[in-house]
């Protein structure tokens, strides 16, 4: 990454912009390495923790395009705000309430989904700062946010053996304070922020096919991260009988993979060009799920799938993000907030669909097989505008990105 990259843009709001995706991924993500503890104190059976954890996958798609608007409307920081003053007081009253029943987790699952919607704040916040040809980079940054599931499946579950999972959402409260706090004072909006888009200007974008195109997309690369990781905890646990905290940390390696390779994705889409990039990481994806769909007798070997397959994911969707600047410059806080929605909807469709599979079926074989179809039918929805897309908007007279 060259120097002009950090001359271009602002690093203190890129990093404030970082710092609330990623504390906002993790309580976002809390209820799905607790999703065990919970379901066996509740008494809830596998279909019923698949909607308990995919609630706030849900809650946070359609609360991306609240605060896609929000950002428009007002500012990216000044919803930034707001949204995290209404996760720390959920988290709360959990906290101090307690969660004694299914509906009462579903209703957490509801105001976390405001942390979800964190993606429509903070890479508007960050891409804003930067011209095109630095977007999958700045973008690529700002969302390896979602680095904060790593946490929340590395700590939650062996901070619930110690103190109780309830508790959970109190030490929690400690890290979100402290980034509210940072993000008041080091985030800034960029100077040149395009003019506020009114209600209509969002059904107008999805008159325009490439939205839905890039809606489809984000719904299999981010749907398939986030829904994975908030399954992953159960269905180690369900198919190779690990305990909580030890199917906490194999979830842990597995979102790791999908984090880290976020701006990496980003970056190699900046090199390579996004298309090309996302054709690579649709086929990788699609054929680690499909091969642990087999139900491996190892743990290890599933593990080692998942990884791969996350990672494939992961730079996806930094790669999806390399892309959608360069296609809607001007609607960039509208489209996140469409597209967000789109990834959280099909999060919280595979979540749910795991489980409501297993729970019919009695293993995960049909889901995965499922989830690695969409990949392949995304990797030839993009094969088949590639050529359009690179002879129009992503032509070199028209941006200086590679397509």
């Amino acid at each position: 990454m060259n120097t002009s990259f950090w001359k271009a843009g602002h690093a203190p709001t890129l990093f404030a912009a970082f710092l609330y995706f990623d504390l906002s991924f993790m309580v976002w993500y809390l209820l799905g390495p607790l999703a065990v503890q919970i379901a066996t104190d509740l008494e809830l059976n596998a279909q019923q923790r698949g909607l308990m954890v995919a609630t706030p996958i849900l809650a946070g798609a359609v609360l991306r395009l609240l605060m896609g608007f929000l950002c428009d409307r007002l500012s990216p920081k000044t919803a930034g705000l707001l949204g995290q003053v209404v996760v720390i007081v959920a988290l709360f009253c959990a906290w101090q309430i307690g969660i004694g029943s299914y509906e009462q987790a579903l209703l957490l699952g509801l105001f976390l989904g405001f942390a979800g919607a964190a993606f429509a704040v903070a890479l508007p916040l960050a891409s804003q700062w930067y011209p095109p040809q630095h977007q999958g980079k700045a973008m690529g940054i700002a969302g390896a946010g979602n680095s904060g599931t790593v946490l929340a499946a590395l700590f939650a579950p062996g901070l619930a053996a110690l103190s109780g999972w309830q508790n959970v959402f109190g030490w929690a409260l400690i890290p979100l304070l402290a980034t509210l706090v940072i993000f008041a004072l080091v985030a800034k909006n960029a100077p040149e922020r395009p003019k506020a888009k009114a209600l209509g200007d969002y059904l107008k974008a999805l008159g325009d096919r490439d939205s839905w195109w890039f809606m489809f997309f984000y719904s299999v690369t981010f749907g398939g991260f986030i829904g994975l990781a908030s399954a992953l905890p159960g269905y180690f646990s369900d198919q190779y009988g690990l305990n909580p905290v030890t199917a906490g940390y194999y979830t842990a390696a597995c979102v790791f993979a999908g984090s880290l390779l976020r701006p990496l994705g980003g970056a190699l889409a900046d090199r390579i060009g996004g298309i090309r990039s996302l054709l690579l990481m649709y086929t990788i994806a699609s054929l680690c799920i499909a091969v642990v769909g087999f139900n491996l007798p190892s743990s290890t070997a599933a593990l080692a799938l998942f990884v791969a397959a996350m990672l494939g994911l992961g730079a996806g969707n930094g790669a999806v993000f390399q892309l959608v600047p360069q296609r809607f410059r001007r609607e960039i806080g509208v489209m996140t907030g469409l597209i967000g929605m789109a990834g959280g909807i099909g999060g919280f469709f595979l979540a749910a669909g795991l489980g409501t599979i297993k729970q019919h079926t009695g293993d995960y074989q049909l889901g995965l097989w499922l989830f690695a179809s969409l990949g392949v039918l995304a990797w030839i929805g993009l094969h088949g505008v590639k050529q359009r897309w690179r002879t129009t908007w992503g032509s070199a007279a028209v941006t200086a990105a590679r397509v």
